[in-house]
């Protein structure tokens, strides 16, 4: 199964704005699973402005290739916005990168709860002097909420190399 072809399409608009911009990216993707990665190096020429990427999947991972606090682990467990974001303030720190994006979600169809239902995904982005996140449910199954957070994930690194950077 090759890369869908509409994150492939936003990857080539995030590879125009950031060589456009001179804007370096990262990654830190969970539940992506390389994803977001695997749409960005589809298009020639992504060493240009994509630094790299981890797929931090285990909790563990996260600590130890991103950085994310322990601490932040067990108090709002590693879907959550809090991790998303330590998540892409992780990738941008190790990485050098002027943008990153974490991406931690449940994609299923298993370790769903209540509180965190299949579906539901955070995403971070980071930049010079700030962090933000969100929170998005997507339906689907495994693989339609996986590209649906991906395509996410690039639509916020688009918006944010859009707006430039303060470096």
């Amino acid at each position: 199964m090759g890369v869908p072809g509409a994150l492939v399409a936003l990857a080539e608009e995030l590879q125009r704005a950031c060589l456009e911009r001179g804007l370096t990216v990262a990654l830190a993707e969970s539940c992506t699973g390389g994803l977001v990665a695997a749409a960005i190096t589809e298009v020639p020429g992504s060493s240009g402005y994509f630094l790299g990427g981890v797929v931090s999947y285990s909790n563990e991972a996260k600590v130890a290739l991103l950085g994310v606090p322990e601490e932040l682990l067990a108090a709002h467990g590693a879907v959550s916005r809090e991790v998303a974001g330590a998540m892409a303030a992780g990738a941008r720190a190790r990485f050098g990168a002027d943008l990153a994006v974490g991406v931690t979600g449940v994609a299923g169809p298993d370790g769903g709860s209540a509180e965190k239902p299949v579906g539901l995904v955070h995403l971070g982005v980071a930049r010079t002097g700030e962090v933000g996140t969100i929170e998005q449910r997507f339906d689907g199954d495994r693989a339609a909420i996986r590209e649906a957070a991906a395509f996410r994930a690039l639509a916020l690194l688009h918006a944010y190399a859009m707006q430039g950077t303060n470096r």
